[in-house]
């Protein structure tokens, strides 16, 4: 049996080879993409690209393909001797620039990728693929006001890039070391409460190497009475792709406030512009709340789709909140409408639930927009509220919530 095979691969060999070498360099190219696309083979693929390449040596985009093919086969060095070849003949194509620069970006040579993206820039400076090369290598480099400014670029030409509006929210956490703010919340009840309550928020956030800090200091006024709770909340970052939330409270005035809270999440950037976060948040009041925490979101051309579900085990079941986000950017990421739907009672929305004793297991409906928008370093927002709330068992009230908010970065 063996001999018969080997037989057959020695009669059918020389008319493979022959077959090949009839074939012409545009037909080469393609089988050579089909071989590193759909069969990931790209030892195959570079000798086939070779053969093209023999057929048209002044081909180039066959030989942006073959350096394409040795980067992606972590063969740095033929990588490099491909393209510093085209540079030599003075190769303006699009896609050897973004080829070239790709290479020096994912082996941290932010320096000559940035090089190759600007010269390439002068000569196509609508591409969006060059701007948005040139966002990662600055985000890269920790030089966000640059990020900023060619984020802004790639999305003055085309304002629906899914992935510059998603890298525009990381970079402008960054491009501002300071902020102040001061927010505002009024709430209205129509059955649960007799007084509305007022409730003012002062914070500082602190942008360092690491992630950012926020102090936070909240007055309430609620049921006739005044209280105060003081916040320490921050964002680590671990790698590119993960980073937690850190957070915790305090408040001597108990039952305007939960006496303690805490909260950890760990958040990740995943690709194709999804994310994910996965956490707890405590309160204390008299006893222990524990709820759990797990969102997703996606950034999708101008919106960000987000969805979260908070959990709360007790001994006999689980209650259940959840809320789904829709917002659409304008200009920028400090720029959006967004609007709010979802049921059950939310641990963040310390403004609007007391969580003590049972209510939270008690049924919500709720549905609000929001408006930010910015002015140079001053960010406004303003946001609207509506609750139907179980505030005891099957008897409902409405409530109906205005926020106001002002940032000052510097």
């Amino acid at each position: 049996m063996k001999r018969y095979t080997t037989f057959l691969l020695v009669l059918i060999l020389p008319f493979t080879i022959y077959g090949q070498q009839d074939l012409t360099a545009d037909e080469l190219f393609q089988k050579a993409r089909t071989t590193a696309f759909e069969q990931k083979d790209y030892s195959a693929s570079i000798a086939l690209t070779k053969q093209a390449l023999e057929k048209a040596p002044d081909y180039t985009d066959i030989s942006v393909f073959l350096g394409r093919l040795y980067t992606w086969n972590n063969d740095q060095e033929a990588a490099r001797k491909i393209f510093e070849g085209l540079e030599k003949k003075g190769v303006k194509d699009e896609d050897y620039f973004i080829a070239y620069a790709s290479l020096e970006y994912w082996n941290d040579q932010n320096t000559k990728a940035s090089e190759i993206i600007n010269k390439g820039l002068d000569y196509h400076p609508q591409s969006e693929a060059l701007w948005l090369l040139k966002v990662k290598v600055c985000y890269s480099d920790k030089n966000y006001q640059e990020a900023e400014k060619a984020n802004a670029a790639l999305l003055s030409i085309n304002p629906k890039n899914t992935e510059a509006r998603a890298l525009g929210i990381k970079i402008n956490e960054f491009t501002s070391k300071n902020a102040v703010g001061i927010i505002y919340n009024y709430s209205h009840f129509d059955k649960q409460f007799d007084n509305d309550w007022h409730i003012l928020s002062l914070s500082y956030k602190r942008v360092t190497p690491i992630g950012s800090v926020i102090l936070r200091g909240n007055y309430a006024n609620k049921f006739a009475e005044s209280g105060t709770q003081i916040e320490l909340e921050a964002y680590p970052r671990l790698s590119k792709t993960f980073y937690l939330y850190v957070g915790g409270g305090y408040s001597n005035d108990v039952g305007i406030f939960p006496k303690y809270r805490t909260g950890v999440s760990l958040n990740a950037s995943l690709p194709h512009s999804f994310e994910a976060e996965i956490g707890y948040r405590q309160l204390y009041f008299s006893d222990n709340i524990w709820m759990y925490t797990a969102s997703v979101g996606k950034y999708y051309k101008n919106f960000w789709f987000n969805l979260r579900t908070y959990l709360t085990p007790d001994r006999k079941n689980i209650s259940q909140s959840y809320t789904g986000t829709v917002r659409y950017y304008l200009k920028s990421a400090e720029n959006y409408l967004g609007f709010q739907i979802g049921t059950g009672i939310s641990p963040e929305e310390y403004r609007n639930n007391l969580l003590e004793n049972e209510t939270f297991k008690l049924k919500t409906f709720k549905i609000g927009a929001e408006y930010n928008f910015s002015i140079y370093r001053n960010l406004f927002s303003l946001g609207t509220m509506y609750y139907n709330q179980e505030y005891r068992p099957n008897e409902k009230g409405s409530q109906f919530d205005i926020t106001f908010g002002y940032t000052r970065k510097f």
